[in-house]
């Protein structure tokens, strides 16, 4: 299986899917294209019609956007437990997941992805304050050291948010906070902040 992947400070959908790559030791081999670079649009394409990363691909499957990826890849991979056991379990991570992947658009547009950066804390517009409160109420109901005990797609998804935090200097209070602080310390988590930090390509408009 070969990803396709984003600017590792960017691509905070790259993120998601190379996450669950990494975590779960899945056999899927990746390669970077530079977002935004002469041509890259062009490598997009050729992997997929829809010429947006992450992009997978298995033999003659195809599959695009981080979320199918990630339930292509649960499938794919039933054992190594991408969800939670428990169907109850396994239905919140999804909603979740699906929350994450359709909603928070203030925070998206205040908070760009810059994993590298690090940004005065500051006083959010009421939109954005509101998902963020959101985002802490979720991230404070963990039950530690991760959303449902063990590492799964559900905390891949909501790593970038974690970064954000981190690059913004969000206070997330209590349990929150303690939520981000083991997120962030995970193995493949910190192996992709290293990645990104070591990038040289740099995107004006995110810096």
């Amino acid at each position: 299986m070969e990803l396709l992947l984003g600017n590792k400070n960017y691509s905070s959908w790259s993120m998601r899917a190379g996450l669950v790559a990494a975590a779960f030791d899945l056999p899927v081999t990746t390669s970077m294209v530079w977002l935004e670079q002469p041509g890259a649009a062009a490598q997009k394409v050729r992997w997929s019609p829809a010429g947006r990363v992450p992009i997978l691909r298995d033999g003659s499957v195809t599959v695009w956007d981080s979320l199918a990826i990630c339930e292509y890849l649960a499938e794919r991979f039933p054992q190594r437990g991408l969800w939670p056991a428990d169907r109850g379990d396994r239905a919140r991570a999804r909603s979740l997941c699906a929350e994450m992947h359709s909603g928070f658009q203030a925070m998206r547009q205040n908070l760009p992805m810059n994993i590298r950066a690090r940004k005065p804390a500051r006083q959010w517009p009421a939109d954005v304050a509101k998902e963020i409160a959101r985002l802490s109420e979720i991230f404070a109901g963990a039950r530690q050291p991760y959303l449902f005990g063990s590492f799964s797609i559900a905390d891949a998804f909501f790593a970038p948010v974690a970064c954000r935090f981190l690059t913004y200097g969000v206070d997330a209070p209590g349990p929150a906070g303690r939520y981000c602080t083991e997120l962030l310390q995970h193995p493949a988590v910190r192996g992709w902040i290293a990645a990104a930090t070591a990038e040289a390509h740099a995107i004006a408009k995110y810096d």
